[in-house]
């Protein structure tokens, strides 16, 4: 009689940032290839440059706690986490929780969250060679919140492919709608144009005429970003950050760190008139997506918004070959444009079984109520019928 195969001897670790990571093992866990191919968002280069840069940190209130695993000394998993003492940048809103919580007598914060700081874009968050790992994985950040009495752990914008994995830990599934743009096999911008019905078109044709005939437009990427363009860009985004009675969480370093780490990933669409620079939108390149991350200006150009946000990412997506453009949080303005309501999913463990309990039933109103509002909004977009 053989003895069976031994089980399997998982360590789990929270470690103190994801530059303590080796890029490589990182990056074959994001599913990043040497070709820069997968998510941006959860590259090695992207989260080490909010970390080096002061973006993330005692500054913003998000302290880097990544969640390794390894199995039998190898590192198997791993889960861009986050201690978070507020629920600021997050994009999927949790206020009415921790009020709720704390009026009742707990400690909302610190909570952990899993996500790309910053980031309202959907991706990989169970970062893991092979699934059988994301099970203990997860285990593993539910006893950090116990072991260390946090109220819950979440995990936001999950690529829905990855649900599932979330479900079957115990987590609770929310949704919410973002406006997507796809791909139907444009061959260029006209052939988008064709599919819609004609006074969207002529509207759209419009806006991008008034847009185009007051500035100047030029994409940069790779090597062709240089300390200008971010000098000019950072302008923009402190504008957009006052403009909403917020402090910008990105710091000026943080640019230029993200053009010289992964440059290729990014284009930058500026407009200019009479030489100087007005407006700015920053695109990163995923495998299959572009993702409208930053917008800013310093002059009121009418539709510039439109044209260098939603008309030039349909532009550059359709030249790539990539599948959608992900525009980013809120907006409705965006289905008149030809993008579309997506359902998007993050994932919540609260370890208290009560206010558990009371979350679960709250979600399952809120998704009929999102649902409703999807189908709603997908018979107001502007294609033509039938």
């Amino acid at each position: 009689m053989t003895d069976g195969p031994a089980e399997p001897q998982f360590t789990a670790k929270l470690a103190g940032s994801v530059g303590a990571v080796p890029k490589a093992d990182w990056d074959a866990l994001a599913g990043i290839g040497g070709g820069g191919a997968g998510n941006p968002f959860v590259s090695h280069d992207f989260l080490t440059a909010l970390e080096d840069s002061g973006s993330v940190g005692p500054r913003s209130g998000w302290q880097a706690a990544p969640i390794l695993l390894e199995e039998d000394g190898t590192l198997v998993g791993a889960l861009p986490s986050y201690l978070k003492g507020h629920s600021q940048g997050e994009y999927v809103f949790d206020h009415a929780w921790a009020d709720a919580y704390e009026r009742a007598g707990g400690e909302y914060y610190p909570k952990l969250l899993i996500a790309a700081p910053f980031t309202p874009a959907t991706g990989p968050r169970v970062l893991v060679r092979e699934e059988r790992y994301a099970a203990p994985l997860l285990q593993a950040a539910m006893k950090v919140c116990a072991q260390n009495g946090f109220s819950g752990a979440h995990a936001n914008f999950i690529e829905p492919a990855q649900l599932p994995l979330f479900e079957q830990a115990g987590w609770l599934p929310r949704s919410d709608i973002q406006f997507h743009w796809t791909n139907r096999g444009y061959d260029d911008f006209e052939g988008f144009l064709a599919d819609l019905a004609s006074r969207k078109r002529k509207a759209v044709r419009k806006e991008r005429a008034a847009a185009q005939e007051q500035v100047r437009i030029e994409r940069l990427t790779g090597a062709d970003l240089r300390p200008e363009h971010w000098d000019a860009f950072w302008e923009f985004y402190q504008d957009t950050g006052a403009r909403k009675w917020g402090t910008p969480y990105l710091t000026r370093e943080a640019f230029d760190l993200l053009g010289e780490r992964m440059g290729d990933r990014i284009v930058l669409v500026l407009a200019s008139q009479d030489g100087e620079p007005v407006a700015g939108a920053l695109n990163f390149v995923g495998e299959d997506a572009l993702y409208g991350r930053y917008w800013g200006c310093t002059r009121d150009v009418r539709f510039l918004h439109f044209e260098l946000c939603y008309y030039q990412a349909i532009d550059i997506a359709i030249e790539r070959g990539l599948s959608r453009v992900e525009a980013g949080a809120q907006g409705g303005h965006k289905l008149a444009r030809g993008y579309e309501p997506v359902q998007t999913w993050s994932a919540h463990w609260i370890a208290d079984s009560g206010f558990r309990e009371a979350i679960a039933d709250f979600l399952e109103r809120e998704r009929a109520g999102v649902a409703m509002d999807r189908n709603f909004l997908a018979e107001r977009t502007p294609f033509r019928k039938g």
